[in-house]
């Protein structure tokens, strides 16, 4: 007797579910793309788990994940050689009761019932700064009904890792985004009481609208130590050679 299909754990829906050629409105064929194929292209390509690591948060096996995977990527393709109309619908799969992804927040609980809110990103020309103690600027904005109505980049005048927590309070600030951070900045904004998004990446008005529909794409367990900054030894991403910390995400609408 076959095993039965087992449900896959499926942490995030699709913002979108159809899709087609601009030139093309009346397709002659539809392709359908599973809901588990597309988290396996989430998790996989998007997020960029290994194949065991989606295995695990879809809670089955590597095989499974494999097959799912490698059919999406199929799929996809032929949507895009073929110029057909894509849908995302169906499938087995069980939505995770926190409805969230590992290391992804549903952080739009925290806007709940809040009209006003500052959201600080550590900002180099346009982009997430990768070390949160030595950002020089950061780009802050004044979020109202879960929409941006303002913005502006202040200069931290020189205020290094200890200092920017209490800079970003003053400022009003209760959201962080940022690329790399150690643990004492941890400590410093968890005591100012502003929440925290680290291992972010890219374009900083993406990530703050991202944030905003709930798809930031982030790593809560980014860290970012600096030791014998004497030698030129860094461990930090984002900013020169020789670094190893932070990420670069981006989720587009």
């Amino acid at each position: 007797m076959p095993r039965p299909n087992k449900p896959k754990k499926v942490c995030r829906m699709p913002i979108c579910t159809t899709y087609f050629s601009a030139a093309q409105t009346d397709c002659t064929h539809e392709i359908i793309l599973t809901v588990e194929e597309y988290e396996t292209i989430r998790l996989i390509d998007y997020m960029g788990m290994t194949q065991e690591e989606c295995a695990r948060q879809m809670d089955v096996g590597r095989a499974t994940v494999q097959n799912l995977y490698t059919e999406a990527r199929k799929k996809i393709a032929r949507y895009l050689v073929e110029a057909s109309r894509l849908r995302i619908q169906g499938g087995n799969y069980d939505i995770c009761p926190e409805q969230q992804s590992v290391g992804i927040k549903n952080h739009n609980t925290h806007m709940k019932g809040d009209n006003l809110m500052k959201i600080a990103v550590t900002y180099e020309n346009g982009q997430v700064f990768q070390h949160f103690g030595h950002t020089e600027q950061f780009k802050i904005y004044e979020i109202s009904e879960g929409k941006i109505i303002s913005s502006e980049v202040i200069d931290t005048n020189g205020s290094g890792h200890g200092a920017l927590a209490g800079f970003l309070k003053a400022q009003g600030v209760d959201t962080l985004i940022c690329g790399g951070i150690g643990g004492g900045a941890r400590n410093a904004l968890a005591e100012a009481g502003i929440q925290l998004f680290p291992g972010a990446g890219g374009n900083a008005d993406a990530q703050v609208e991202s944030f905003l529909a709930g798809c930031l794409n982030y790593n809560p367990n980014t860290v970012c130590s600096h030791h014998a900054h004497g030698n030129g030894e860094h461990n930090c991403g984002g900013h020169g050679e020789g670094h190893s910390c932070g990420s670069s995400h981006n989720c587009e609408h």
